[in-house]
């Protein structure tokens, strides 16, 4: 039996806020562990936020710590050199894994390939500025 879109419309806002919790608390691991990731994580909990809980999408707009990262990605899609640094050498590391792995060829060959977009698009965003 399938699902109406009002069912799956019944679950979506849950789903949503669920995620945004989850991808803030990975955020907060991610600023303070060295290679990991966080703003990625914060910036996807906004997102969720926005689709299922205005006022949690404002709190992390507005924390002290947190919310700066995701304000200056919505104003200007800038990304820190340093973090661009990190998040380049850290797909270069994952790819070399794979590589060393038993993985097989269409394996290396994909994770390659969207390591490689990933790391163009970080590549090309822009650096914030003064004041951002």
């Amino acid at each position: 039996m399938t699902e109406t879109p009002r069912q799956l419309r019944r679950w979506y806002r849950p789903l949503m806020f669920a995620a945004g919790w989850v991808f803030t608390g990975i955020g907060v691991i991610g600023l303070v562990l060295p290679l990991m990731p966080g703003t990625v994580f914060l910036i996807l909990a906004a997102w969720c936020f926005s689709r299922s809980s205005p006022r949690f999408e404002a709190w992390l707009l507005g924390h002290p710590r947190l919310g700066p990262h995701v304000r200056r990605w919505r104003a200007t899609g800038a990304i820190d050199r340093r973090a661009k640094w990190i998040a380049c050498g850290s797909m270069l590391f994952s790819f070399g894994l794979v590589a060393l792995s038993d993985a097989p060829p269409v394996a290396l060959w994909a994770s390659g390939a969207s390591l490689l977009a990933a790391g163009t698009y970080v590549a090309s965003r822009p650096e914030p500025t003064r004041e951002d």
